[in-house]
């Protein structure tokens, strides 16, 4: 069953964008980003903003990222995203994909035919051989061997490379043991910290450890999305604790809705969630369950709806698990699901809305994008998360934010009830003030100081 990598050739990638003229007096920068736009994930929007930014500082930018066909299979494509990428930009699209999301039988071995359980353990562990990563260590050699091919023939100055996936740590030291390019690891979320559970999630001593503690040790910097995050990073390798820096995730400019819907409560209030739904089933039953205590004991939320948006499970599963069923059987309560949304169309979503939820998993150390766009909205934004969380940092302040009050029920119905008044009470200057209270959030503002420090130091 296991299938050796495809060798680099001129069939093996795909590459968009202008052929890159080394004479123009431009270093190189290569950015290691699995999941770039067209791909429909929400770290496209930080890795489309990385690399622009490489591009206004001066930099020359090849993408080394996996096919379009992988991310078909996972949650889709979203080519509005590649619009504002760069066009100076070059884009690897390398054909790794996930075997087990195909769900073409005629694709299936005849052992996954037989034993699809047994197939996928033994996948698993096979991955787990070549890089600590059960879903995408099997990619370590192929990626490792296009990034060194690539170097090759325009040499870099420079690479970024952005996790999760992990298994990019692998061709980032291979090029830098081989070459001694310097690197950039946007670590995101953290690798050996849990951000949900806010426990590490591996020792130092595992493999996955070793291969950490020796990519993390030559690093020009690490970028992480939150202090919480930062500060394990710090505690556990002293050494390079300088060289450790927040990043946020921010918001886009092109996501903030211009103009405000004006509340019509006797028509009804309209509510809304966009993002992606992967949070714990316990947490969307409360919300749920306290929109309908709300609605049934508020009359101005009586006849309101709530609109839910955004990709529920990836491959198979897409839009046909717990998730989906939960959200038809409450549709007699005014919950509607309208599906994934195309990042041109963001802007208009939240401007057909009177107030946001915002619902997300885990502690302190967890953050999400969403955050950003929902305090730059100028809308009143319901918490659905714990009060000790990295949302929480950055909602703080913010006049029509309700507050986070976990997964209670009852506590959450009294969140829906005071964004319905905040909805229909707020006036413009509120709403303009908080809205500029969020622009220190904006994405380029958080990318830009760290790629022209990053600049300065390479050059």
């Amino acid at each position: 069953m296991k299938r050796p990598h495809p060798s680099i050739g001129r069939r093996w990638a795909r590459v968009t964008g202008p052929r890159r003229r080394p004479d123009h007096g431009r270093p190189h920068a290569y950015y290691l980003a699995i999941g770039f736009p067209p791909a429909a994930k929400s770290s496209a929007y930080r890795m489309r903003e990385t690399a622009n930014q490489l591009y206004a500082h001066g930099w020359d930018v090849t993408v080394l990222t996996i096919c379009q066909q992988a991310w078909e299979r996972e949650f889709g494509l979203d080519h509005s995203l590649s619009a504002d990428v760069h066009p100076a930009i070059r884009v690897v699209e390398l054909p790794l994909e996930r075997a087990e999301l195909d769900t073409e039988i005629r694709h299936f071995s005849r052992a996954r035919s037989l034993d699809p359980a047994a197939w996928a353990a033994q996948a698993r562990e096979e991955r787990l051989t070549t890089f600590p990563e059960p879903s995408f260590g099997g990619w370590a050699p192929a990626l490792t061997e296009a990034l060194l091919r690539l170097h090759r023939r325009d040499p870099a100055d420079l690479l970024v490379t952005t996790c999760a996936p992990y298994v990019t740590l692998a061709p980032t030291w291979a090029l830098w043991e081989r070459h001694r390019v310097p690197y950039v690891v946007d670590f995101r979320d953290g690798w050996s910290i849990d951000v949900i559970g806010g426990e590490p999630a591996f020792p130092p001593g595992s493999i996955a450890g070793r291969w950490e503690s020796r990519v993390l040790g030559s690093a020009l910097e690490v970028w992480t999305v939150n202090d919480p995050i930062a500060g394990h990073y710090r505690q556990r390798y002293p050494a390079i604790a300088d060289r450790v820096h927040v990043v946020r995730n921010g918001y886009d400019d092109d996501s903030v809705p211009r103009t405000f819907r004006t509340p019509d409560p006797e028509r009804g209030l309209r509510f809304g969630y966009l993002g992606t739904i992967t949070f714990p089933v316990p947490l969307l039953t409360a919300v749920l369950d306290g929109w309908r205590i709300a609605r049934t004991e508020d009359p101005l939320i009586g006849n309101a709806t709530f609109e839910l948006r955004g990709h529920i499970g990836a491959g198979a599963a897409r839009e046909d698990n717990a998730y989906a069923e939960m959200l038809r059987a409450a549709e007699p309560d005014g919950v509607r699901f309208g599906g994934p949304v195309p990042k041109a169309e963001v802007a208009s979503v939240y401007g057909a809305w009177d107030a946001l939820v915002f619902i997300v998993s885990g502690g302190r150390f967890m953050t999400s994008g969403k955050v950003y766009e929902a305090y730059a909205s100028g809308l009143p934004v319901v918490s659905a998360h714990e009060a000790d969380h990295d949302a929480s940092f950055v909602l703080e302040g913010n006049p029509l934010w309700t507050g986070a009050v976990g997964q209670d029920a009852d506590r959450l119905a009294e969140s829906f009830k005071t964004a319905a008044k905040l909805a229909v009470t707020a006036t413009p200057d509120q709403r303009a003030a908080t809205r500029a209270a969020a622009t220190r959030f904006a994405r380029a503002a958080q990318l830009a100081p760290a790629v022209r420090r990053v600049t300065e130091a390479v050059r």
